[in-house]
C-alpha cells in the first residue's frame, strides 16, 4: 500500500515549539518600496523541517522519494489568485482530513498513494502554512529538470508582497549557516534522520509486499538500523515504550515517566516539547512516538484495524507482545536519544 507523507508505523510525529511570532524572520516594505529584512526566524520554518521533511526530504534522491518536495506542494497551491488566508486554510483543511477529492496533486497520489491522517495541532499547520507561503523553500537539486520534463517552464510564485520567489535551491531569505545547532536541534536531527531511514525502509517494504513483510522487516532490521544511525550520529539512540513488542524496547524508570507527561500533553491537544536533560558533558533527549492511522495496522485493535493475518504474523514473531489495542493520536512509545556536548 503506498502511502504520501506518512510517519505511519514509526508514526514519530515531531512538532517543535512554535513561539509567537516575536522571533521570525519578516520582509518589511518601506515606503519607498524596497524590502527590509528583520533579521528574526520565522517558527514555521523549524516546524516544516521537523515534521515534513521526515517524507518530503528536499536532501533526498529522486528515486527514493516516499512523497513530493515541500516546493511542489506549495507550487500546486498557490496560484497569482491565492491569498495567504486561503492557503493556509487549504493546509489545514487537507492535514485535518486527507482524500483524493481535496487534493491538488493527484499525480502524486498515484504515485505515493494518499497521505493518512497525523496528528498536528491546527497551530503548527497554520505556523508552517505561513511560512510557505511568504518564503522560498529549499528543493531538492533534482527539481528543476524534473519539472521541465513533466510541465515544462515553471511559473513563477508569489508572495504577501507581491514579490516573485525563485526558483534557486533554497538558500532564501530564513537561511542561517553561522548559528551552531542546539541541543534541541541536534537531538530532533538525530530522532528525524533515524525516523527518515526506518520510514523508508518499512514503507519501500509496505508498498512492494504489504504488512506482514514489514513485520519481517522489523524484526530483522529495524534495531540494526536504528544502531547504525547512533553509529552515524555518535550517540545512543532507542525507541522505548511502556507496551512493547519487542522487550529490547522496553521503557526503564525515568522513561515511563517522560512518557506518561507526554501522553498527557498529546491526549490535551497540548503542542508537544522536547524534554531535554543537561548531564554536563551529555545531553539526555527524550521525544514521544505518535499514532495515526497507518500505525493501527500493526498496533491497533485486533479484529478491527488489525487483521487477524497480521496479528497472527505478530504473535508468531513477538510471542511477548504488548504494542496492539492502540487508537490514533495516542503516544506509543518515545525517542530516547544520548549524546555528548
Amino acid at each position: 500500500m503506498k502511502l504520501l507523507a506518512t510517519l505511519f508505523l514509526i508514526s514519530l510525529f515531531t512538532a517543535c515549539n512554535t513561539n509567537p511570532r516575536s522571533e521570525y524572520l519578516a520582509i518589511a516594505e518601506n515606503a519607498d518600496n524596497t524590502e527590509t529584512e528583520i533579521n528574526q526566524e520565522h517558527p514555521g520554518k523549524k516546524l516544516m523541517e521537523n515534521n515534513c521533511y521526515v517524507c518530503h526530504n528536499p536532501k533526498t534522491a529522486e528515486d527514493a522519494m516516499i512523497a513530493p518536495p515541500m516546493v511542489a506542494v506549495k507550487m500546486h497551491y498557490i496560484s497569482e489568485e491565492t491569498s495567504k488566508e486561503e492557503f493556509i486554510e487549504a493546509m489545514v483543511a487537507w492535514a485535518k482530513n486527507p482524500s483524493e477529492e481535496k487534493s491538488k496533486m493527484p499525480g502524486a497520489i498515484k504515485k505515493f498513494g494518499l497521505m493518512p491522517y497525523q496528528f498536528y495541532p491546527e497551530e503548527t499547520i497554520k505556523q508552517i502554512a505561513d511560512y510557505m507561503f511568504d518564503n522560498d523553500i529549499e528543493e531538492p537539486e533534482w527539481f528543476d529538470a524534473h519539472y521541465k520534463q513533466m510541465h515544462g517552464d515553471r511559473p513563477q510564485m508569489k508572495g504577501r508582497m507581491g514579490r516573485a520567489m525563485g526558483n534557486g535551491k533554497g538558500m532564501g531569505k530564513n537561511q542561517n549557516t553561522n548559528t551552531q545547532p542546539s541541543v534541541n536541534d541536534r537531538g530532533m536531527q538525530m530522532a528525524q534522520t533515524t525516523k527518515a531511514e526506518l520510514g523508508k525502509n518499512l514503507m519501500s517494504q509496505i508498498q512492494k509486499n504489504g504488512v506482514i513483510a514489514a513485520l519481517d522487516f522489523c524484526n530483522v532490521q529495524a534495531l540494526p538500523i536504528t544502531d547504525s544511525m547512533a553509529t552515524v550520529h555518535k550517540a545512543y539512540i532507542k525507541r522505548v515504550t511502556d507496551k512493547p513488542r519487542n522487550p529490547k524496547n522496553k521503557a526503564n524508570a525515568a522513561e515511563l515517566q517522560y512518557l506518561e507527561n507526554f501522553k498527557k500533553q498529546v491526549t490535551a491537544g497540548d503542542e508537544v516539547n522536547p524534554i531535554v536533560v543537561d548531564l554536563g558533558k551529555e545531553t539526555e533527549f527524550y521525544y514521544p512516538i505518535v499514532t495515526n492511522s497507518m500505525c493501527l495496522k500493526c498496533h491497533g485493535t485486533p479484529g478491527k484495524e488489525l487483521e487477524t493475518l497480521t496479528l497472527s504474523k505478530i504473535q508468531e514473531l513477538y510471542p511477548m507482545d504488548k504494542a496492539t489495542g492502540y487508537g490514533e493520536n495516542e503516544v506509543r512509545g518515545i525517542w530516547s536519544i544520548r549524546f555528548e556536548n
